[in-house]
């Protein structure tokens, strides 16, 4: 019994260095998003935003910003992080409007259910390159 409880152990150990290691930050990672033709323009609630994002451990599939034009305004949609998360849909003053998609059900919240059929004029802002 001994001899099982050490092996559990020694498993344990070797797999939170490995979970560990895999979610440590990336060296050199930036502290600033140069002003770009794909961020001039965004709101700086949304630049901080990304540069939070910067801040985590690399996701996979890794963040992204993307700008839709909804119901005649511009928007930021940020694509979940995993499979039951929801993704987030903000305002150009950073209001969280909704979550169209994700979730247990993969649906979202159901604030705004019409959001991948009205939403138009997709420009990715920011990705992850880490």
């Amino acid at each position: 019994m001994c001899k099982i409880k050490s092996i559990k152990k020694v498993f344990l150990v070797a797999f939170s260095i490995i979970a560990f290691a895999s979610c440590s930050p990336q060296a050199g990672a930036a502290n600033e998003i140069p002003e770009t033709t794909t961020t001039a323009g965004v709101p700086t609630c949304i630049k901080n935003l990304i540069k939070d994002f910067e801040k985590e451990p690399k996701q996979n599939p890794p963040r992204k910003v993307i700008q839709y034009l909804y119901e005649g305004k511009t928007v930021y949609y940020i694509p979940a992080i995993c499979c039951d998360f929801y993704s987030d849909v903000y305002d150009a003053n950073c209001k969280l409007i909704g979550h169209p998609d994700g979730g247990f059900t993969g649906k979202g919240d159901g604030t705004i259910v019409d959001f991948s059929s009205k939403a138009k004029e997709e420009k990715i802002i920011w990705e992850d390159k880490r």
